[in-house]
C-alpha cells in the first residue's frame, strides 16, 4: 500500500515537472526565438514612456484579470453540478489550464488539466463539463464572426463576385441556417444524454454514466453560460482594440470591433497546430486590416510591425502571463488519487 502511494506521488510530481518545463520552454521559445518581442518593445520605447500609452497598457493588463475571472466564474458555475468549489480555487484551476494549454495543440491541455484540482468528482465528467464551457466560448466567437463577415463582405468586398448577387445571398442563407442550428443544438445539449442511450444501449455502461452530465443543465443555465462567454468575448475584444489604438492603427471603434470579430473568427477555424504560432495571429490580423484599408484608404500603408505588435502583446498579456502565473499552482494538481 505504501509502495503504491509512493508511486502515485512520484507520478504526480513527474507530470507536474513536465508541465513546468513545457510551459517555460514554450513561452521562452515564442518570446525570444520565434518572435522579436524585445525588438518590438525597443521600437515602442518612446511610446512606452507616454502617460496615455502606459495607462492604456495598464487597462489591458487589468482586463486580463477580468477576462480570466469571468472564465473562472463560468467554470465554477458549470462544475458546481458535480463538486462545489470556491471562486479562488476555480481561478487557480483556470490558470493551471492555461499553463498546460500553452504548449499543446489548440490549447487542448486546458480542457483536461483543470479537473485535476477537484477532490472527489469524476475527472471524466469534469472534462466533459469543461468542454461544454469551451464550446460556449467558441460558439460566441463563431456567431460574432459570422455576423461580422456578413457585414464586411458587402461593405468592403462589394467589387468581388461574393459581395453581391446570388452568391452573397446563398452565403447569407447558409451562415444564418448554420448559426441557428448551432444555437439550437447547444441550448438543447441535454439531448446528448438520450442520444447516448441509443448509441451505447447495449454496452459501455460506464461511458454512458459519464454522459449524464449533459442532462444537468437546463436552457436557463445554458443561457447564463452563454452570457458569461459573451462578457468574456467583449473583454478581450476591447483589449485588442486598445492595443491597436496604442500601436497607432487609425480605426474607429465600430470598424475595429467588426474587424476584430472577423479576425477572431478566422483564427478559430485555422487548423489546430497553426494556432500555437504567434506569426499566424499576426498574419491574420494583417490580412483582415489590409482588406479594410485597401477599400477605405488605399493610400494608407498599414504598419506591419504595429499590427504584429498589437496581436503579439494581446497573446503575451492574455496567455503568456497567465500561463506563467498558472505554474505556481501546478503542484496542487492531483493526477492520481488515492483509491480509498
Amino acid at each position: 500500500m505504501k509502495n503504491q502511494s509512493k508511486v502515485r506521488k512520484l507520478a504526480n510530481l513527474s507530470i507536474q515537472i513536465l508541465i513546468l518545463g513545457g510551459t517555460y520552454g514554450f513561452i521562452y521559445k515564442q518570446v525570444f526565438h520565434k518572435n522579436d518581442i524585445p525588438g518590438m518593445i525597443k521600437n515602442f520605447g518612446a511610446d512606452l514612456s507616454r502617460p496615455n500609452f502606459a495607462y492604456g497598457l495598464a487597462i489591458v493588463v487589468l482586463l486580463m484579470i477580468v477576462n480570466w475571472g469571468i472564465e473562472a466564474w463560468k467554470w465554477k458555475f458549470l462544475i458546481g453540478k458535480i463538486e462545489k468549489i470556491s471562486f479562488v480555487k476555480s481561478y487557480e484551476a483556470v490558470l493551471t489550464g492555461v499553463s498546460l494549454g500553452s504548449f499543446t495543440p489548440n490549447r487542448l491541455g486546458e480542457l483536461f488539466s483543470r479537473v485535476f484540482i477537484l477532490q472527489k468528482a469524476s475527472h471524466v465528467e469534469g472534462i466533459l463539463i469543461t468542454i461544454l464551457g469551451s464550446i460556449s466560448q467558441l460558439l460566441v466567437t463563431v456567431l460574432a464572426g459570422s455576423a461580422a463577415m456578413l457585414i464586411f463582405i458587402p461593405r468592403y468586398m462589394a467589387d468581388s463576385a461574393l459581395g453581391h448577387g446570388y452568391l452573397f445571398y446563398s452565403l447569407l442563407t447558409l451562415i444564418v441556417s448554420f448559426d441557428l442550428l448551432l444555437m439550437g443544438l447547444f441550448f438543447n445539449v441535454s439531448f446528448l444524454t438520450s442520444l447516448k442511450e441509443r448509441i451505447l444501449k447495449n454496452g459501455l455502461t460506464r461511458l454512458r454514466k459519464f454522459f449524464r452530465v449533459f442532462a444537468f443543465y437546463h436552457n436557463k443555465e445554458i443561457g447564463v453560460v452563454m452570457l458569461m462567454s459573451l462578457l468574456r468575448y467583449i473583454v478581450f475584444s476591447f483589449q485588442f482594440f486598445i492595443l491597436l489604438r496604442l500601436a497607432g492603427i487609425p480605426l474607429p471603434f465600430y470598424c475595429a470591433q467588426l474587424l476584430i470579430s472577423l479576425i477572431f473568427f478566422i483564427m478559430a477555424i485555422i487548423p489546430t497546430v497553426a494556432l500555437a504560432e504567434l506569426g499566424i495571429r499576426g498574419s491574420v490580423s494583417l490580412f483582415v486590416l489590409g482588406l479594410y484599408f485597401a477599400h477605405t484608404d488605399p493610400s494608407y500603408i498599414t504598419c506591419n510591425l504595429c499590427i504584429f505588435a498589437a496581436s503579439t502583446f494581446l497573446w503575451l498579456i492574455n496567455l503568456g502571463i497567465p500561463a506563467l502565473l498558472g505554474t505556481f499552482f501546478v503542484f496542487r494538481l492531483q493526477f492520481f488519487r488515492n483509491r480509498k
